[in-house]
């Protein structure tokens, strides 16, 4: 058996929860070929990883990325924090199938016009193949960028002949290789789509099976029916639902995870079911009064007819302006902001249940970015496992590694395996963090020593220069019983 490279000395956390162990890890190509003690040729490529850690690469849950991807291939951000995979076309929003020189918000969040220029899923899945990124990508389609393809008005209920276009266009997106959909009628162009529309829309995957993602019509005050709504629409379509970033907005819902994630635990044992989220207290979208008026603090992270606003916080500019509330919105839109709305408590509550994933959620086109596009994944190591202990470094990289896998379906990735896919990380369990914060955002994190995508090194501390070595994924199509 051939081997490239070898790496001893390392203790290995497998992504099964389990508890580490140490081996050595031999790589042939793209692949893991070898685990254990073993004697290998003189003239191998060893590398030392004494008194490091060994992980599966993490899975990023829930991006933006679908333009990124091609306007940065070397996905900076994501490979300096361990992140070897990420699944995008997340809230309703994906690049494709959509050709456009002006879209609504918040389809503008995944980046600059001229990345919408894609009439099929097919081209997009097209293009990252012919010029591949530093990470693996798990594809989405998103409804609202059906609706917005296809109405002349978003406002209103989708017409007969407007979901059967939608459905159509669903249905070629899933042939060339979506994992499934995911929807945002938080959102103002997918706000009027009624529970029956969107199952319409989504009937070709009753056949094929898959994700149904959401950001819930309401995260605040009627989460409960939103979260129903959800459950309903999985059923019907045969689907595994995806809470996204799972969350209560506003201080009046503060506490309520307690019911949530019971509502969750309850519906897990009739339909297939899981979430994401990420470890801040704040979260970001367009820029938003309701929301506004909700959080604590309000930081701009980027507006077009001001962008020397970036980084500052709504209230201080109102009142340098002089202008109330509305009038600020008003000046500022279109623009985007964080929104410091969440309760610290409901967000480790939502860590420790054992059916959550990590899912960054940043926008990596933002001046001023939420902390998360750069630090989700190395602050899950800082602040969960060692300052507050709420998880174990095994129990961590699970829901970063092998649970992300079993939820998507991904074959022969997620685990430290013989024959599973090189795609791995090392790292300093003792000094491993985050370095971005909501005042400094870009910043990359420190403790993740190297970064393996498909057997290839991306990362040892900075990026390598190396091909891009990652991959469209195919989906191992799922039906609501497996």
């Amino acid at each position: 058996m051939q081997i490239d490279t070898v790496i001893v000395g390392a203790t290995l956390i497998d992504g099964s929860g389990s508890e580490p162990f140490e081996a050595d890890i031999g790589l042939s190509g793209e692949r893991i070929v070898r685990l254990g003690h073993f004697q290998y040729p003189s003239d191998v490529s060893v590398v030392d990883a004494t008194g490091y850690m060994i992980a599966p690469g993490f899975i990023d849950s829930h991006t933006h990325d679908d333009g990124y991807l091609l306007a940065h291939p070397d996905m900076l951000p994501k490979v300096s924090q361990g992140i070897t995979t990420v699944v995008t076309g997340n809230c309703g929003i994906s690049l494709a199938p959509l050709v456009s020189k002006a879209v609504p918000q918040p389809l503008d969040l995944l980046g600059p016009m001229d990345l919408f220029r894609f009439a099929t899923f097919q081209s997009w899945i097209e293009a990252l193949r012919a010029a591949p990124a530093a990470v693996n990508v798990i594809p989405l389609v998103g409804h609202t960028t059906l609706r917005v393809g296809v109405m002349n008005d978003t406002s209103r209920a989708a017409s007969p002949a407007e979901r059967q276009a939608m459905r159509q266009l669903l249905q070629e997106a899933l042939e060339a290789g979506a994992f499934g959909v995911s929807t945002g009628t938080f959102y103002p162009p997918a706000a009027a789509a009624t529970t029956d529309e969107i199952i319409d829309v989504c009937l070709p995957m009753k056949e094929q099976g898959g994700i149904y993602a959401t950001h819930l019509r309401d995260e605040a005050d009627q989460i409960v029916m939103a979260m129903q709504e959800a459950l309903d629409i999985g059923r019907a379509i045969g689907c595994r639902v995806v809470f996204s970033h799972h969350k209560l907005a506003g201080e009046k819902n503060h506490g309520r995870s307690r019911e949530t994630l019971k509502m969750i635990a309850e519906a897990a044992q009739l339909q297939p079911v899981c979430l994401d989220c990420h470890p801040y207290p704040a979260t970001s979208t367009m820029l938003r009064l309701d929301r506004v008026r909700i959080s604590r603090r309000t930081m701009i992270t980027w507006c077009l007819n001001h962008p020397e606003v970036a980084g500052r916080d709504f209230s201080q500019i109102m009142h340098e302006w002089q202008l109330d509330e509305q009038e600020t919105f008003e000046r500022l839109s279109p623009a985007g902001a964080i929104y410091f709305l969440m309760d610290e408590e409901d967000v480790c509550r939502i860590f420790k249940f054992p059916m959550t994933m990590v899912g960054s959620d940043g926008l990596p086109f933002d001046s001023h970015p939420h902390p998360r596009q750069w630090g989700t994944f190395t602050n899950v190591l800082r602040t969960m496992v060692r300052e507050r202990k709420l998880l174990t470094l095994p129990d961590a990289i699970h829901r970063m590694t092998g649970l992300a896998a079993e939820n998507y379906g991904l074959q022969e990735r997620g685990l430290i395996r013989e024959g599973y896919f090189a795609d791995l990380i090392m790292f300093d369990p003792d000094s491993v963090a985050d370095r971005a914060t909501f005042e400094n955002p870009i910043r990359a994190s420190k403790g993740i020593e190297a970064v393996w995508v498909n057997g290839v090194r991306v990362w040892d501390g900075q990026q390598t220069g190396a091909l891009r070595p990652g991959r469209v994924l195919s989906p191992r199509r799922m039906s609501a019983s497996n």
